[in-house]
């Protein structure tokens, strides 16, 4: 049950600073160019509750764990709405993906339903053989490409990604070669789109401008893209025979939602552009974290070798000559969990998370908050705080070894998979997925720069955009260790 003690906003309180603004576009200009670091550099001067005018919209930005705390201890539900904006609005199917749908009854029983039938641990656990097999031909195709030269690893690592997330929720094992670089790049764009500017976002009055721009055609063509393949997805499993039985509930995510069609014993009838619109949501979001992870982690390793050496050792100790390190060796590896937790840290996949809206009127530290204020918690900023982290900016996971800090939510410290209600429900599935597959990759692989550079040379450039990807791909020697 939801808390009933949170403090309804007091007239009397007074707004959140905020830094100058200028006529019409408030503080637009000063999120720029990478909103994550100047929101950061802004909280710094103004404090961790923080109210920018961008545009339009009024913006509370909090950047701290106390703040942090007290917003999901004490007002979650009053913090747990989402703004109804223009790309999700049409991408997702009028906004009923689970990531994009406002708080109430519809989010709660689809959210339910997705951790249920495919997040919860126990399934989780269940999707080990597809994990072991896909895992095992990603291994097989760097060993095979490492023979003629660089292993370009991030293509690689997405396909591994979209095939285990195709197998465990749409059912197919594995989707067209030529609809791979179709949905990395749909998938890349819309997450860009997102976290980008958009005129009706921050100025509705103003939406009509979008006519002069080719905004609403991308928008369009990407709808067309995904929901092309969602449909065929859906397709097959119509002409395959829908289950209504406990067969359903025992198979892919796809079979589930058809069948919760016939049957609404989580009270809510699902239509089809519901159907599709969790789906997207599940496939999107399921490839996108532990691609984005491993990415940033192998990363990470090579610019510290000497981490990279004690990684490896642990597996190499605890696995031994095995052909692959299994989920009970990851178990027993404490430091390959520390370097997990550091990475997730330096790189939170999402690092302003996805944008909240307040359903009420509401408070926080003293401050009044008025029901429609858009909320951006700054999780890159509160990774990175000096007051709680010990050289914040360096790649450490030493910090974490004997430490008590989780990721799951209680941790306000460290909350790369965001807090409250609105957290990360596909969090077991990504670090299940994670941690398995880097023990793998540094116990099989021996991994260097090509062409004599070192780590240092290597470009750790950002994408802008609502995920934080390399803007490059990683380009890395793969040598095979010999266990003669």
């Amino acid at each position: 049950m939801a808390a009933k003690t949170k403090k309804k906003a007091n007239s009397q309180n007074p707004q959140p600073p905020s830094p100058l603004k200028l006529p019409i576009i408030g503080n637009l200009h000063q999120i720029l160019p990478v909103p994550h670091r100047s929101l950061q550099a802004l909280s710094l001067k103004h404090g961790p509750v923080m109210l920018l005018h961008l545009g339009q919209i009024p913006t509370l930005i909090i950047s701290s764990s106390d703040s942090l705390r007290e917003m999901t201890k004490s007002h979650d539900i009053s913090f747990s709405g989402r703004p109804n904006l223009k790309i999700p609005r049409q991408i997702t199917y009028n906004s009923k993906s689970i990531s994009f749908s406002t708080y109430g009854d519809y989010w709660r029983h689809s959210r339910k339903l997705c951790v249920l039938h495919l997040l919860s641990s126990k399934r989780v656990h269940s999707f080990l053989p597809v994990r072991q097999s896909e895992l095992s031909s990603m291994l097989s195709l760097i060993s095979h490409q490492s023979s003629s030269g660089p292993v370009n690893l991030s293509p690689i690592i997405y396909t591994f990604t979209t095939n285990i997330i195709c197998r465990v929720a749409l059912g197919r094992s594995a989707i067209e070669e030529g609809q791979y670089r179709l949905l990395h790049d749909s998938i890349r764009e819309v997450t860009e789109l997102v976290g980008a500017f958009n005129v009706e976002d921050y100025f509705p009055s103003l939406k009509w401008l979008n006519r002069f721009s080719n905004l609403d055609a991308r928008i369009e063509s990407l709808f067309k893209k995904f929901d092309g393949f969602i449909s065929s997805v859906v397709e097959d499993h119509i002409v395959a025979g829908v289950r209504d039985d406990a067969a359903a509930a025992a198979g892919d995510l796809v079979d589930v939602l058809l069948s919760l069609q016939k049957d609404d014993s989580l009270g809510i009838s699902l239509t089809m552009d519901e159907v599709k619109a969790i789906i997207l949501n599940m496939f999107v979001g399921g490839t996108s974290t532990s691609y984005i992870f491993l990415e940033w982690a192998m990363s990470e390793l090579i610019r510290n070798p000497k981490v990279m050496k004690k990684l490896q050792q642990e597996t190499r100790m605890v696995a031994g000559k095995n052909s692959m390190v299994t989920e009970e060796d990851v178990n027993k590896m404490h430091y390959l969990k520390a370097v997990v937790k550091e990475v997730l840290r330096l790189h939170p996949p999402a690092p302003l998370m996805l944008p909240r809206e307040t359903i009420e009127d509401t408070e926080l530290q003293g401050f009044k908050i008025p029901t429609k204020t858009r909320v951006i918690i700054n999780a890159w900023a509160i990774l990175r705080d000096p007051k709680f982290w010990d050289a914040p900016e360096e790649f450490m996971p030493e910090r974490f070894m004997n430490s008590g800090l989780d990721f799951r939510g209680q941790d306000f410290d460290f909350v790369p998979f965001g807090v409250g209600r609105r957290i990360c429900p596909g969090m077991q599935f990504a670090v299940t997925t994670i941690e398995f597959t880097l023990a793998n990759l540094v116990h099989h692989f021996d991994w260097e720069m090509p062409s004599g550079l070192s780590g240092e040379d290597l470009n750790m450039e950002e994408t802008q955009g609502l995920t934080m990807h390399r803007k490059y791909p990683l380009l890395l020697v793969a040598k095979k260790m010999d266990w003669s």
